[in-house]
């Protein structure tokens, strides 16, 4: 009887192997000695078995650093460098299939085969964000405080195309990348004197029309 781990270790043991995929399910299914019916059990594609190895990849890292004793404990950012560091390391792991999942987008798209993972991080993200919303950590600014997710998913997309081609040792550059990105991300987010330029505008704005009030009725 297959199991979906015995297709899924099937499956990159071959495209690493010949650097494509199958010809056929039939032809996959037959290697590994089981039915296309019982390929079909779990998966109902090759594209499906790349995108749920993706998927259960970010789903260990949000389970593992959270699941830590000084979790809550974390500012936003802290939260967000923790995911991005322990993230690199389960993709360590499997460096080589990651890299050939990605091996023919465009760095200005998303990948199809990231397709089920950018839910699942922008859930994860927006949930940090809004506890930094309510601790006052983060800046609340109408409109765009809803766009900070966004800049994250940027953010996982350039530092996952950065450490594809890091070649420094233990891939320390990655490291550095994930600091000073994640700190300028998060300094944005945070407020500024443009924040308290924007409110005192307010401010002289409304007095200002009561003040017109004021004259009209005397």
């Amino acid at each position: 009887m297959a199991t979906s781990q015995q297709i899924r270790n099937g499956y990159v043991d071959y495209v690493l192997t010949h650097d494509e995929k199958p010809k056929s399910v039939y032809t996959f299914a037959k290697k590994l000695k089981i039915t296309e019916v019982e390929f079909y059990q779990f998966f109902a594609s090759f594209e499906s078995i790349e995108k749920t190895i993706w998927v259960d990849s970010t789903i260990e890292t949000i389970d593992t650093i959270s699941q830590q004793e000084v979790w809550e404990q974390y500012s936003s950012r802290d939260k967000m460098l923790a995911f991005f560091y322990s993230y690199v390391e389960v993709l360590k792991r499997q460096r080589s299939f990651v890299i050939y999942t990605l091996k023919d987008h465009k760095q200005l798209s998303t990948p199809p085969v990231l397709s089920g993972v950018q839910p699942i991080f922008e859930n994860f993200a927006t949930n940090i964000i809004n506890d930094g919303l309510e601790s006052g950590e983060l800046a609340d600014r109408k409109f765009l405080s809803k766009r900070y997710k966004d800049a994250l998913w940027v953010q996982f997309a350039f530092i996952l195309n950065f450490w594809i081609t890091d070649d420094s040792d233990d891939f320390e550059k990655t490291d550095e990348a994930i600091e000073r990105g994640i700190n300028v991300t998060f300094d944005l987010f945070q407020r500024s004197p443009l924040d308290n330029l924007f409110e005192y505008g307010k401010f002289l704005s409304r007095n200002a029309k009561l003040q017109e009030k004021m004259r009209y009725k005397a």
